[in-house]
């Protein structure tokens, strides 16, 4: 019987596709956390989050908000020394906490990631109103006139449909997709 693997390794396993490893490769430097413009955002820094994944402690980093602050602007990917892709990691993480459904419960980001699969499994292309309308007033009532305003000036200049356009072949979409996605956990 396989030995059951240690938290890092399953990460290590997750980014085996990436050109470098960052649980080994990180130097601790500090320059993706320095170059984040979400770290203010973040519980814990790319960097923090690095190390907690070499010290093996699961907990704390599926229950970070880090990964689901990541504004994939790859900022931290383009400077770092070591050449990791922690952009990548970010997104590995997002589907880690996904695939095994442990993430901080009342996350947006994970009601949002599990929105936007539905949507595009059902569309095959995302539909923003929709995706929107669910936190309008999560962050209160002033959000919600800014947003509504936007939305609004949005749809006057015909850059927001009032109908989600669909795939032609949504069937066939679903059939590629099945293949790389777990689809009874997306869907």
């Amino acid at each position: 019987m396989p030995a059951k693997l240690s938290f890092s390794s399953e990460i290590v396993n997750l980014l085996y596709n990436a050109e470098t490893n960052p649980v080994q490769s990180c130097i601790q430097c500090g320059t993706c956390s320095s170059t984040c413009p979400a770290a203010d955002f973040m519980d814990h820094s790319p960097r923090n989050i690095i190390a907690l994944i070499r010290a093996d402690l699961r907990k704390p980093v599926l229950s970070s908000n880090a990964f689901w602050c990541c504004a994939s602007c790859y900022q931290c990917t383009v400077r770092c020394p070591a050449g990791i892709d922690i952009a990548g990691m970010m997104y590995g993480l997002k589907r880690y906490s996904m695939w095994r459904n442990r993430f901080k419960k009342g996350s947006i980001g994970a009601d949002f990631s599990r929105r936007f699969a539905r949507m595009i499994l059902k569309n095959g292309k995302s539909f923003e109103p929709a995706l929107a309308t669910p936190y309008l007033f999560h962050y209160g009532l002033r959000t919600f006139f800014y947003d509504a305003r936007n939305a609004l000036a949005l749809f006057m200049k015909g850059r927001l449909p009032l109908f989600p356009k669909r795939l032609k072949r949504s069937a066939k979409f679903r059939g590629i997709l099945s293949r790389i996605i777990p689809m009874g956990r997306a869907a």
